[in-house]
């Protein structure tokens, strides 16, 4: 008689969802929980940058429950410039800030600086 017989621990471990084993099952992953922006303080900051050129930031938003790419071509297109998401940290270029203040605040996000 083997030491697990009959347990838990014995049976490979199977899919909560389908209950296929999970090597098998083809779940799509669950999504994360998406964090209501009212809930949420962005920090804004202009910065220079290399030749001179400034740069608005956008931080503490984080990338688990925000969809930052979609944030960020929101924001590209209020302010009519380029930017880019860059560890967490969303940068449109130019100097931007209140742009970016009164679109995060009409989007629901709380803002400081």
């Amino acid at each position: 008689m083997r030491l697990f017989a009959g347990t838990e621990f014995d049976r490979p471990p199977t899919c909560e969802r389908c209950g296929e084993l999970e090597e098998v099952c083809n779940c799509p992953p669950e999504p994360a929980a998406k964090l209501e922006p009212g809930k949420q303080t962005a920090r804004l900051a202009v910065e220079k940058r290399k030749k001179g050129k400034t740069v608005t930031v956008v931080r503490g938003l984080p990338a688990e429950g925000n969809d930052l790419p979609e944030l960020l071509t929101k924001l590209k297109s209020a302010c009519g410039a380029g930017g880019t998401l860059k560890d967490e940290e969303l940068e449109i270029q130019g100097n931007n800030l209140d742009r970016v203040r009164t679109e995060l605040t009409k989007l629901g996000y709380r803002t400081k600086g």
